[in-house]
């Protein structure tokens, strides 16, 4: 994808984060239904209002391009221009009111992330990714999207959405990331990420992730100084193990793989 598209679609994804910031900020901490879909996870009226905007713009603007979005599925699936729409990553922050959900938007060139955004609908931060260029993170709090030096994993905060996630782990090597790390702090979904790509902590594990929950982050990550992968290592891929590493300081990442590793290794 050349620049003159690749703004383009930029501009897209901005007018998407901006119709579903105003769809779902209405309905943050008010009366709101919550449904439990087969998987057990929660779904609100906000989550599928915002996916169905977001759907809409991207018709008008984009018709040619595939959509896999949370709620509805897949359309064109054959385009090798894919966006991934995950309106309310952090449902269950959401409708318990707490500001740690997020927006993610993504666009995937051949199913390689190019394109990410995080948008806060109430604290009204938004993290922008695009390959190749540096992350810009607009916010009425202080910070800047830029990751912080941390040399070794003794120093680094660690932190994970849950603990009932991890028990989906392929394997147990994340207690030795934990054990070798300075803490572990619980909860965040996406912002967490916009909160690793800030320089506030530096390594995020987690597994059980699926391509609209972790392709906005990579060129999010990626651009402001991090790394994000599989937990062995290896690129984010739709059809691999679902696990998720991200690292702020790059140097950090063979460490942190080698750890999850040797976790592993022991509860073979």
């Amino acid at each position: 994808m050349n620049q003159e598209d690749l703004n383009l679609c930029l501009s897209v994804a901005t007018m998407m984060a901006d119709a579903a910031r105003c769809v779902i900020r209405p309905w943050f901490r008010a009366p709101l239904a919550v449904v439990d879909k087969e998987d057990q996870s929660p779904v609100t009226l906000a989550d599928r209002t915002a996916e169905r905007v977001m759907r809409a713009i991207l018709a008008e603007r984009l018709p040619e391009h595939g959509i896999f979005g949370e709620e509805f599925g897949i359309q064109n699936e054959q385009s090798r221009y894919r966006w991934l729409l995950d309106p309310v990553d952090g449902t269950r922050a959401f409708v318990t009111g707490r500001p740690t959900f997020g927006t993610l938007i993504a666009l995937l060139e051949d199913g390689v992330p190019v394109l990410g955004i995080i948008d806060q609908a109430v604290t009204q931060e938004r993290w922008v990714g695009v390959a190749g260029r540096l992350t810009s993170l607009t916010s009425p709090l202080s910070g800047e999207a830029k990751t912080r030096a941390c040399p070794a994993l003794a120093q680094a905060e660690l932190s994970c959405t849950s603990p009932e996630m991890l028990e989906m782990a392929p394997h147990d090597g994340w207690k030795a990331l934990k054990k070798h790390t300075k803490r572990m702090t619980w909860g965040g979904d996406c912002y967490a990420y916009g909160l690793l790509a800030a320089g506030q902590i530096d390594i995020i594990a987690e597994c059980d992730m699926n391509p609209w929950d972790w392709a906005a982050l990579v060129p999010i990550i990626e651009g402001a100084g991090g790394r994000i992968t599989a937990w062995d290592g290896s690129p984010l891929r739709a059809d691999g193990d679902r696990t998720v590493l991200a690292v702020g300081d790059a140097a950090l990442h063979a460490e942190a793989v080698a750890t999850l590793q040797s976790g592993k290794a022991q509860a073979l």
